[in-house]
């Protein structure tokens, strides 16, 4: 039984492995059968064909195209190698692989796709690489890369060289700089001083000296001149100490300039700046001057120290430098090599801003130079200088702030210049800013930008051409100018608007009064036959003239358009004056000649030759003497503000001329009546009527010379401190000046007085006359009418 149990255990477990038998025969009957139908010894990178033949895959070949033996074998083909080399394309290479190739750029050339590989030359896009622009190159810092085909070199840059043992041109070459200068490599002119620089060299004027223009304009080829400084001298018909001291030590100092160090130039400049300081502190005599000629004088100084200071800047180092004088002038200068940058000048009460090419003109060697000028104190010397607006502003200034223009100095007098003088068409405007006392504003007036323009004969003026006011603030005003010059900031109003109103009522109640006085006393001198005698016909005269002046004067002294007829109202306003001082002279000349003779005027047979001459020289000496000033300068009668003679060119001594000369001899006959009347008093009887005589003579002596001449020298003295009291009386004095002719000649005259009680007497009884004949005609008809009963 247990041999049983244990046989049918077994026959189970056998009955379980069959299956696995099953499968494991049938593999290796499918193995058997496999290996009966392909060789199983086909070598590597090949595929069996059949039971005893192979073949290479691709890209390998074997000795025969078909394997039949196991001593055959699969090699890979080359096909970058000759003669089966395949072409890539220009600059590119072939790649072998294991059964494959690839194409690839040649070295310092890429895909333009970025691609490292390509298949064949028709997807070749190879092109050169830039090395040196793509920063993939090795060349030191001291080299230059220069790019070329397929790669690049490393070579030193123009004024440097190898250094020794670095030949040029491999990625490793290191460079130094050239010093042309010691090793007379460079081409400077025998007159300039070689400069070396890194790289290059530069051709520098020794000091002293200044480059000249050259044809090519390369600043390594400078030639140089000794620099030439501008003849200090005065300006003509200015006759000035203070000036001549001036101009006399600028002279010496431009004359002995012999520069060494920039020490010795700078201590140059500095004594130009103290000596223009002093000049304009104190100027003397030179303040004193007409100021058409102070113009002319400011002229000078502003063109020659421009000159000087562009010459004595060129010998200066490369740099910034800033002078003070002693009374504020400031100069600051800038050399620097030219470029596109902007430059700014800054002073205390100016700034100025420009770009760099300005500075370099074309053929100009050496550092380009820029320079600005500050002078405070010129405003002395250019006072009441005229100015002279476009014609677009002036149509505007009319309209605005009136046709009598008068220009105030706002800011100092600034100059501004470079290292050539070819400044008047800049290609680029030049922007100042300037600070200036507060502005108030106001309707009738404005700020403008202006430069000065002189030279040429002419002793200057303010101009706003050229200059474009871009910004004005209470106390800063920015200008834009297309030119170079001396410039200011002015403030344009109307200057009667500025006029006291003082005066101007004094001056009208006045001539009010003293043309109404002149009437009565012409009126007297016409009707008046008692006293009628050639005293009478000189007084008569010259009220006539002063009436006509004074009412002319009143009425027409403002008519300034058009400008023809206020040129004639100048030009008659000018005869007036000139007769009525003419007449003045007569009458001073008849006092004398009736002082020396003791005579009453009518009765003496000397005063016939007198009285012949009166009438020509009173009117036709004035008349000659406007019209040689009219043939003179014709454009000069008439001003902007008033008809009278303008002061440019001196002009107005065409009428201070005369009235000075004429009241130097009235000074004179007055001191010889005085003479002749205390000579006479003294061997004169004590007869009343002759001692009486003699005292009215000596009395209108001294009245006359009063009103006919002391008055106007009151005009002459304002100045100073005291110019607004001498301006009161002068025009206190004038205004009444017919008030006291006929005060004097009428109302003091026993004779006159006498006549006018002789008038109110006859003119009272012709008022009494008719009343009393119309009480004498009402009484006849009460004689005539009967009694009552009758």
């Amino acid at each position: 039984m247990t041999s049983l149990a244990s046989f049918w255990t077994m026959r189970q477990g056998y009955l379980r492995l069959l299956p696995v038998l099953c499968t494991v025969l049938s593999l290796c009957g499918a193995a058997a059968q496999e290996a009966g139908g392909c060789a199983r010894w086909c070598p590597p990178n090949s595929k069996c064909l059949s039971a005893d033949t192979c073949r290479c895959d691709a890209g390998f070949s074997s000795v025969e195209e078909l394997i039949t033996s196991p001593d055959g074998s699969c090699d890979d083909i080359n096909e970058c190698a000759p003669p089966l080399r395949t072409y890539c394309g220009k600059f590119a290479d072939c790649e072998n692989t294991e059964g494959s190739y690839y194409c690839t750029c040649s070295p310092g050339y890429a895909l333009k796709s970025g691609d490292k590989i390509f298949r064949n030359e028709s997807e070749n896009t190879c092109q050169d690489v830039n090395e040196c622009t793509s920063g993939h190159h090795s060349c030191h810092s001291s080299a230059h890369c220069l790019n070329k085909a397929g790669g690049y070199e490393c070579r030193c840059r123009r004024g440097w060289r190898p250094i020794p043992g670095s030949p040029e041109g491999p990625t490793h070459t290191q460079c130094e700089d050239v010093d042309e200068c010691r090793s007379g490599q460079h081409q400077c002119h025998s007159s300039a001083v070689c400069v070396n620089t890194v790289g290059s060299y530069r051709c520098r004027c020794p000091p002293g000296w200044r480059p000249l223009p050259g044809p090519s304009g390369d600043p390594r080829r400078t030639a140089c001149a000794e620099v030439v400084f501008p003849a200090w001298t005065a300006p003509p018909g200015i006759h000035s100490p203070a000036l001549a001291a001036f101009l006399e030590e600028m002279q010496n100092l431009t004359r002995d300039f012999q520069p060494h160090t920039a020490r010795d130039t700078a201590d140059a400049i500095q004594s130009v700046l103290g000596s223009l300081d002093e000049l304009l502190e104190t100027p003397g005599d030179l303040q004193t001057l007409p100021r058409s000629q102070q113009h002319c004088a400011a002229t000078k100084l502003l063109l020659d120290l421009e000159n000087t200071l562009r010459g004595l800047g060129q010998t200066l180092p490369e740099g910034s430098l800033t002078f003070l004088g002693p009374a504020g002038t400031e100069l600051t200068l800038e050399l620097q090599v030219p470029g596109d940058r902007q430059v700014t000048l800054s002073q205390n009460q100016t700034k100025m801003q420009l770009t760099w090419d300005l500075a370099q003109k074309p053929g100009h060697p050496g550092p380009a130079m820029v320079g600005l000028i500050s002078i405070p104190k010129m405003d002395k010397l250019l006072a009441e200088a005229p100015l002279v607006l476009e014609s677009e502003q002036e149509a505007t200034a009319e309209t605005n702030w009136g046709p009598h223009l008068t220009p105030v100095l706002l800011s100092d007098v600034i100059t501004a210049f470079l290292s050539h003088r070819d400044t008047q068409n800049l290609s680029s405007p030049v922007t100042f800013t300037f600070s200036h006392r507060p502005v108030s504003a106001g309707p009738r007036r404005g700020v403008l930008c202006v430069s000065w323009l002189g030279g040429r004969g002419e002793c200057g003026h303010w101009v706003t051409a050229g200059c474009e006011t871009v910004d004005t603030r209470d106390s800063s005003t920015t200008c834009s100018c297309s030119h170079l010059s001396s410039f200011a900031v002015l403030m344009a109003h109307d200057g009667r608007q500025e006029a006291d109103p003082a005066l101007a009522l004094i001056t009208q109640v006045g001539l009010g009064l003293s043309l109404l006085c002149l009437l009565l006393a012409a009126l007297t001198f016409l009707l008046c036959r008692a006293i009628r005698n050639l005293s009478t016909t000189l007084h008569l005269q010259l009220s006539i003239c002063l009436f006509l002046a004074h009412l002319l004067f009143l009425t027409a002294i403002h008519r300034t358009e058009p400008k023809v007829l206020c040129a004639v109202i100048a030009g008659a306003l000018h005869y007036l004056y000139l007769a009525a001082f003419t007449w003045m002279l007569l009458e001073a000349l008849h006092l004398l000649l009736a002082a020396r003779h003791l005579t009453v005027p009518h009765s003496s047979a000397r005063s016939r030759g007198f009285r012949a001459l009166v009438l020509p020289a009173g009117y036709g000496l004035p008349a000659v003497a406007v019209a040689a000033a009219a043939a003179a300068r014709p454009r000069l009668y008439g001003t902007p503000a008033r008809c009278w003679l303008n002061t440019e060119k001196g002009f107005v001594w065409a009428f201070l001329g005369p009235v000075c000369t004429i009241i130097s001899i009235n000074m004179v006959c007055f001191l010889l009546t005085l003479w002749e009347v205390k000579s006479r008093l003294s061997t004169l009887s004590r007869d009343a009527s002759t001692l009486r005589d003699t005292r009215m003579l000596a009395f209108k002596g001294v009245a006359q010379l009063f009103i006919l001449g002391c008055t106007w020298l009151l005009g002459v003295l304002q100045v100073g401190a005291a110019a607004r009291v001498l301006a009161y009386l002068f025009t206190i004095a004038n205004s009444l000046q017919g008030v006291f002719l006929f005060l004097v000649y009428c109302l003091l005259s026993q004779q006159v007085r006498d006549q006018y009680r002789r008038w109110f007497r006859r003119t009272g009884k012709s008022a009494e006359e008719p009343a009393s004949h119309t009480l004498s005609s009402q009484a006849a008809p009460e004689a005539a009418r009967p009694a009552p009963g009758n």
